[in-house]
């Protein structure tokens, strides 16, 4: 095998200097084409030999440092005084190409002297030979440089900013000179050009934001403020996703094709838009949201959805900028809601006012009733139309964002606990729902209307804190809804009760569950009465009765009174009592004679059906055996209290029908009055209702439901001792009022008497050595 020959390291240099020149030649447009292929492997050939000779011929230290010099040599002669000459827009574009032709050099010297890189380099830990070409450009024509290229492309952004055109291509490869020049790190990106961009944005939005805030109002200001945004954050995108369609020799899929459409490097984006958002939102956003005419308020008020999703938008972006927003929309919304309650009031006020002066004509206190009726429901009516506009404000404008649901919802409670015309909110809901629910109410809605205004309720609902009064008084018109075949619809009555119960829970509905089913069964059990008198016909009673068997717990209340039936009604209760004994032999009825009602005929010169209350027919059959009845009689009679039979006789006597002729005559039942038949009775219907005046059942709704909070109070003391032993005085009442707080705000003080009243009934001990521990006893 024959020995390579020797390559001396001035002829093997001379060789390499010869094809760097004619490269050099060729980037200068010196000459057409660099060197041919058969050059290149040459010239690869000879760096190749030169390097892995062995020693003293192995030239790779020398070879490494003239590589260096070549390219210092040309950048030193050729590129820097170019560039030095020219400033400005066209030094940009000469420092573009000059910056491309380098790149070439180093691409393909790197190439043919790529042996060092694989073994002097490495063996050494030198530069790489594309790192080392690199870094001559940075040290003599970037450092040289690096203010004169910040300026010109300042400016040119500058230049965009105030609406002219220009070269972004341009711009976008000066700045990856910036990026590339840093060998791997933004530093020089960064350091050189991105800090100087930050301070020119936030001086220009400076003085932009400045004028701005003087000249426009608050919804043409932000429009400048998103288009501002939205200019600069195209200006750093980097990336665009084009889809274009396939051509027909392709794929019916779409292709998507790249393209450049900003300049700024992406790291560049976040800082930037910090910086203008600290300029145009931040520093002026109080400003901003209470400008006279055209903030936050103002755009609420003139319902600008549109300005106001804009207004979310931009003060999203900056640090607790949302929370202003919140703060005025929770405001403003209260104080809608106090005007509301406000004007209710003064309705209530007038219409007190009215029935004061209405002389007590009939007439009058009906609509004096309708005032009141119409009162309660316009307020509840208003009250939902509010919440549905500021719930679509939330969802909408607010993109559903937690902190203005929160806020809506601290607004709703503020206002939604005051009183209305002397009637709490709950109160109100609950007579708003019965008048949807109970027939011949004056709510002519659609069956999709109606369970849309349910769902409606029951969001107000959760805004009350008293929702055990809400339940007792709902439970209170359910019954009689059920009892008095009020109901106009019982798919609606259990659609209710179901979001109800998904609102409040199981408990806060199980009664009123039971109150439905409890009707149901009782049904069944009549039909069954009526087979028993079919088989039976002798048991047959001489008026035709229907009996509700209810179960007690699942009812409210109801006052009881031994009431003397007349022997046709008596009898029947007998038979009924024989029927259910049959069936059940360990339960004890209780007859409610209040909540019965009766139908019957009166031939007072003319036939008449009359429809009345259990009692008042009572009082009316002994009129059938007696020409006149003093008051004490009567009583005697029927065995009821005195409030009772004053009830009763004036609702026969003194009312709208007076079937009975009261001596002296007056609007007043006296206990010394006598009474008659008005057997000269008339009117145009043959069909009478026979009213009772009702019986003041608000104050019986809030003595149940104080009832009701003290057992629930000394439920959650007893529970919370047994689970935790010995406790706290102060700890005690927080777990208590956050127990109960589902349900009812708990007063301090009641809660005080009921954990007094526990120690005196040896529940529970205070701590001898600490009065303000407890303890339980087990």
């Amino acid at each position: 095998m024959m020995d390579r020959e020797i390559i001396e390291l001035d002829s093997g240099w001379t060789k390499c200097r010869g094809y760097i020149d004619k490269l050099i030649k060729f980037l200068e447009k010196e000459s057409p084409s660099a060197f041919t292929s058969e050059e290149y492997m040459s010239f690869y050939t000879i760096v190749y030999n030169m390097c892995t000779q062995k020693n003293p011929y192995d030239f790779s230290e020398e070879l490494y440092k003239r590589y260096r010099e070549s390219f210092t040599g040309y950048i030193s002669e050729k590129v820097a005084p170019v560039l030095l000459e020219k400033n400005g827009e066209a030094m940009l574009h000469e420092l573009t190409t000059r910056w491309e032709n380098h790149k070439l050099m180093v691409r393909l010297l790197s190439r043919i002297f790529k042996y060092l890189d694989r073994y002097y380099v490495s063996r050494y830990n030198l530069d790489y030979l594309n790192d080392v070409g690199l870094m001559c450009f940075r040290d003599i024509v970037y450092e040289e440089m690096k203010p004169t290229m910040k300026n010109a492309v300042l400016s040119l952004v500058l230049k965009e900013r105030d609406g002219e055109q220009v070269d972004r291509q341009l711009v976008k490869t000066v700045l990856e000179i910036f990026v590339e020049i840093g060998l791997g790190n933004m530093h020089s990106y960064q350091d050189d050009f991105e800090k100087y961009l930050l301070e020119e944005t936030s001086n220009y939005y400076k003085n932009k934001a400045s004028e701005w805030i003087e000249e426009d109002s608050c919804p043409a200001y932000m429009i400048k403020a998103e288009r501002c945004l939205e200019l600069e954050k195209d200006r750093v995108k980097q990336v665009q996703q084009l889809d274009k369609a396939a051509g027909a020799n392709n794929d019916a899929n779409l292709a998507s094709e790249k393209i450049s459409s900003g300049y700024l490097h992406q790291s560049t984006e976040s800082r930037l838009l910090d910086c203008i958002e600290e300029e145009l939102l931040a520093n002026y956003e109080m400003q901003l949201l209470e400008k006279e005419n055209s903030g936050c308020v103002a755009l609420l008020s003139d319902d600008k959805k549109e300005d106001l999703g804009r207004m979310y938008r931009l003060f999203s972006r900056i640090p607790k900028g949302k929370v202003p927003m919140a703060k005025m929309l929770s405001k403003h919304i209260e104080s809608e809601g106090m005007a509301l309650v406000k004007e209710c009031n003064e309705r209530a006020q007038a219409a007190k006012s009215e029935k004061a002066n209405s002389s007590g004509k009939p007439k009058q206190r009906k609509a004096e009733r309708r005032s009141q009726e119409s009162t309660e429901t316009i307020f509840v009516k208003k009250l939902i139309k509010l919440h549905d506009k500021y719930l679509q404000y939330v969802q909408g404008c607010f993109q559903n964002d937690s902190l203005f649901h929160k806020a809506l919802k601290e607004a709703f409670e503020n206002f939604c606990d005051k009183q209305v015309a002397n009637s709490t909110s709950a109160e109100m809901l609950a007579s708003f729902c019965d008048n949807l629910l109970k027939k011949g109410s004056g709510e002519k809605l659609s069956g999709d209307a109606i369970e849309e205004t349910f769902e409606k309720i029951v969001k107000l609902l959760a805004y009350i804190s008293d929702k055990d009064l809400f339940a007792e008084f709902y439970r209170k018109k359910l019954s009689k809804r059920l009892l008095f075949d009020r109901s106009a619809n019982e798919d609606h009555e259990r659609s209710m009760l179901a979001r109800l119960k998904q609102q409040c829970g199981a408990q806060f509905t199980s009664k009123m569950e039971g109150m439905v089913t409890d009707l149901q069964l009782a049904k069944d059990n009549q039909a069954r009465f009526v087979e028993y008198l079919s088989s039976n016909p002798e048991k047959k009673p001489q008026i035709d009765l229907t009996v509700n068997v209810l179960t007690t717990g699942f009812w409210p209340t109801y006052k009881f009174v031994e009431l003397s039936l007349p022997r046709p009604m008596s009898q029947g209760i007998d038979i009924f009592k024989e029927f259910y004994d049959l069936r059940t032999k360990h339960r004890r009825l209780t007859w409610i004679f209040t909540l019965g009602h009766c139908q019957i005929k009166a031939n007072l010169g003319k036939k008449f059906d009359l429809m009345m209350s259990t009692m008042q027919a009572a009082t009316l059959l002994l009129f059938n055996s007696e020409e006149k009845l003093t008051f004490s009689e009567v009583q005697d009679r029927l065995n009821l209290p005195e409030e009772d039979v004053f009830r009763m006789l004036h609702s026969l006597s003194c009312a709208k029908y007076k079937l009975l002729l009261k001596e002296p005559q007056s609007k007043v039942v006296k206990k010394t009055d006598q009474f008659e038949l008005n057997t000269k009775f008339t009117d145009r219907m043959a069909r009478i209702r026979v009213p009772l005046p009702p019986l003041e059942e608000k104050k019986k709704v809030l003595e149940d439901v104080d009832q009701d909070r003290r057992y629930a109070i000394d439920a959650a003391i007893v529970r919370t001792m047994k689970a935790r032993k010995v406790l706290k005085h102060q700890e005690l009442m927080l777990e208590v009022v956050t127990q109960l707080t589902q349900m009812f705000k708990p007063d301090v003080k009641m809660i005080k008497r009921r954990i007094e009243d526990l120690i005196a009934r040896e529940y529970l001990e205070r701590d001898k050595d600490n009065a303000n521990v407890f303890k339980y006893l087990a």
